[in-house]
């Protein structure tokens, strides 16, 4: 019997018998703290010539949209839950639209080093997005889903337990981080793969992305063994209702919290304005985040919210 992996902190992931529930309309709904915030994430096209080259010094760090990242840096391009299609899920008609479209296309990347998946679920791993980019492509995935990626075509799998780590190119370092969150892409593969965040090491740079997350220990423990942090990628959206989403995705405020206690230096949003997967209006993540940021005192230069093609280029602290 295949493992089963497990949150190794108390957390009540919810089944499907919630799921119905919540989309049934039983569950109760949260009064909007921005009931009007309907609009996607701001979004600005991108070139050959702004995605190709690589930084002299540090790491280029590129938001696709949603999830998805292009790191750039010490020779190599690396995509992160790259996905490029028009709607995630295992069928159109059962999928969530698209709200804002890719910065570029496929074609306009860079040579991939290699991409690195934090879960199964359709919004961080299409299936397209990858075989588009060739299933020879070197994937870096959590422990638990070789076997299913080998079994779909792809010959270059690397799968790594959370702390393990492996080296991509010369200095160029990816250890997978602990996260909070479950598995699935049918009713019969729960939990059968692992789930994590990921952080890039090399040329003096620490970058960080959470994946899928709800708030969690691991915050602290990845700042302690892994920081100091020089820029990390923090979900901030699909949180409502709480009583479904609490386990598996943070609040805005709760993505303030773990961006302090691991220690990061700089962070963007992720996970908001690309698909509308919960319960909050699209454009309200970023709108409490910049509130929760004045609360509790970072300035929000540190932590923003940017749009889908902006850049980012982070260069050694010292």
């Amino acid at each position: 019997m295949p493992e089963r992996f497990t949150n190794p902190w108390p957390a009540r992931v919810p089944g499907f018998r919630e799921l119905l529930r919540w989309k049934l309309g039983f569950g109760g709904k949260a009064q909007a703290a921005f009931p009007q915030a309907h609009a996607a994430a701001p979004a600005v096209p991108l070139t050959q010539a702004q995605l190709h080259p690589m930084p002299q010094r540090g790491w280029r760090v590129t938001w696709l949209g949603h999830a998805s990242f292009l790191l750039s840096g010490c020779g190599v391009h690396l995509l992160i839950d790259p996905v490029f299609s028009g709607f995630c899920g295992p069928l159109r008609l059962l999928g969530f639209k698209r709200k804002v479209p890719p910065p570029c296309r496929i074609g306009d990347l860079p040579p991939i080093a290699a991409v690195l998946l934090t879960h199964s679920h359709y919004d961080h791993c299409d299936l397209p997005t990858l075989r588009a980019l060739g299933t020879a492509t070197p994937l870096i995935v959590p422990e638990g889903h070789a076997e299913w990626f080998g079994g779909v075509g792809f010959t270059r799998v690397t799968a790594l337990a959370w702390w393990q780590q492996v080296e991509v190119a010369p200095g160029v370092v990816i250890t997978a981080t602990p996260a909070q969150h479950f598995t699935a892409r049918s009713p019969w593969d729960r939990n059968r793969g692992h789930w994590c965040g990921w952080c890039v090491a090399g040329g003096g740079v620490r970058l960080w992305h959470s994946g899928d997350s709800g708030y969690c220990p691991a915050f602290r423990a990845i700042g302690a063994r892994l920081g100091p942090l020089d820029f990390g990628m923090l979900a901030i959206g699909a949180y409502q209702p709480r009583w479904f989403m609490r386990p598996l995705h943070m609040t805005p405020g709760e993505a303030v919290i773990a961006f302090q206690e691991s220690g990061c230096r700089r962070a963007t949003a992720m996970h908001w304005g690309t698909f509308h997967l919960s319960d909050e209006p699209l454009g309200e993540p970023p709108l409490l985040l910049a509130r929760e940021l004045l609360e509790r005192g970072v300035a929000p230069a540190d932590f923003e919210a940017g749009c889908v093609g902006q850049q980012w280029t982070i260069v050694p602290s010292c």
